[in-house]
């Protein structure tokens, strides 16, 4: 399942977090590869593990934290601390898929990759190439959103980044461990979810089908959850 949300950052903190992350050091992008991303890999990344990396990852956490959406489609267990990236001068990611299991260096932090996510901090008009590519059993779907909208997508997905052939491409990345790991399930719980919230905006939430409705939720919860 892939879910755009929208304004996970407004216009107003977009330009906060690029005035911070632009000033940052930024480093190899290999810098945080496996052995397979690095063979398709040519980026640079904030440095991670910096003062600014930290500061601007606690501005994108907060944010996911206030974005219901985000919220109902993900259901996070544990967010992996979110990192940042940049494209130029025909830079690339080449196909590939994110490993399993993330660690944090230097701590014992680690996620079960069951989600990746991509928040978009630069204009879609102000570079050239640099889409999204996630592959599924539908074929090929092309991502380029706007500043401050993120893509949520299955971990497991074989995806790639074009090349930026103009302009410079900026965005945050991150992976998530959800309370549910199996993707289908994630989904059917996604989706009766937004027809509560729908049915509970039309008919009230004391209404009775808003009710059972809204205890199926918690019992599939229940059984396909973990927290």
């Amino acid at each position: 399942m892939m879910v755009r949300v929208e304004r996970v950052l407004d216009e107003a903190k977009v330009q906060e977090l690029r005035g911070l992350i632009d000033a940052g050091e930024w480093v190899d992008g290999n810098e945080t590869s496996g052995h397979q991303s690095r063979l398709a890999k040519q980026n640079r990344q904030l440095r991670q593990g910096s003062d600014v990396e930290k500061t601007a990852g606690a501005i994108v956490l907060d944010a996911l934290g206030r974005a219901p959406e985000f919220i109902a489609a993900a259901l996070p267990l544990k967010v992996f601390p979110p990192l940042f990236n940049r494209y130029e001068g025909g830079e690339a990611f080449g196909a590939h898929v994110d490993n399993s299991i993330r660690r944090l260096d230097g701590t014992d932090f680690r996620i079960r990759s069951d989600l990746s996510a991509t928040l978009f901090l630069a204009d879609p008009d102000s570079y050239e190439g640099g889409e999204l590519i996630i592959e599924d059993l539908f074929g090929e779907h092309r991502v380029k959103l706007p500043t401050g909208d993120l893509i949520l997508y299955p971990a497991s997905s074989v995806h790639r980044v074009t090349p930026v052939t103009s302009g410079a491409r900026t965005a945050s990345f991150f992976w998530l461990q959800s309370m549910v790991r199996d993707d289908g399930e994630r989904e059917q719980l996604y989706r009766l979810d937004r027809t509560v919230r729908l049915l509970s905006s039309e008919r009230g939430p004391a209404d009775r089908a808003v009710l059972e409705l809204t205890n199926l939720y918690h019992n599939l919860m229940r059984r396909w959850g973990d927290a």
